[in-house]
């Protein structure tokens, strides 16, 4: 989380150039990512900005130039940290259009969310956003020191075990939520998915047969 914040500060204060001239950072951002449809800085580059910032950081892009495309990236948290990656909706709710930035608090009554972005008043900036307009918010950061959780572990169970199975869980692509070391629903349909894609009891328990299947994936 800190390397994405830091990169993404790194590019505070870089803006839009008024008329025919493009600023080339921007239009490096599409460069550098891939992504095909940004010749210019007139062009909306919020999710331009974000996939650079996650590229440089060895995370998870999408790799796309609409917002919304964020919502499919990652694993959805309920409690986010600054480096998180916030979503909103822009016009419409049902509408494709949107807005993407990192996560970098929520005011004191939680109405209104500070957004660190690109294409924010036409510059890399700190903005202000209505809370109401929140889409998701997502967690690409890359997992580190992966440990394979010692079993058993079912619903209720709760500490540093069930924090290393949700990190693999969530790593795995099988989404159960904040890795808070509650064994809850979250984690445990995780599970259950797991063990159903992968042809053994669905029981919803982490023990050995479950461990090996992890164990396998992970070399795999």
């Amino acid at each position: 989380m800190e390397e994405l914040i830091k990169i993404a500060a790194s590019q505070l204060g870089i803006k839009e150039i008024p008329g025919n001239e493009n600023n080339p950072a921007i239009v490096n951002y599409a460069k550098e990512t891939g992504i095909t449809g940004i010749s210019n800085d007139e062009i909306s580059w919020c999710s331009t900005f974000v996939n650079w910032v996650c590229m440089k950081a060895g995370c998870s892009m999408s790799g796309k130039p609409n917002a919304r495309s964020w919502l499919n990236v990652g694993y959805e948290v309920a409690s986010p940290v600054p480096g998180d990656i916030v979503v909103f909706w822009r016009e419409d709710i049902h509408s494709w259009k949107g807005h993407v930035g990192f996560f970098m608090g929520f005011d004191e009554d939680g109405s209104t969310v500070f957004s660190l972005g690109g294409n924010q008043g036409n510059a890399v900036s700190i903005k202000v956003y209505d809370a109401e307009k929140i889409l998701g918010f997502r967690r690409v950061s890359e997992v580190v020191n992966i440990e394979i959780p010692q079993p058993v572990l079912e619903k209720d169970s709760r500490g540093d075990e069930v924090i290393k199975l949700q990190i693999l869980l969530n790593y795995l692509g099988y989404n159960c939520g904040d890795e808070d070391g509650v064994f809850g629903n979250k984690t445990d349909n995780a599970l259950r998915l797991l063990q159903a894609n992968n042809g053994i009891q669905i029981d919803g328990v982490y023990g050995n047969q479950t461990r090996g299947i992890i164990e396998n994936l992970l070399v795999s």
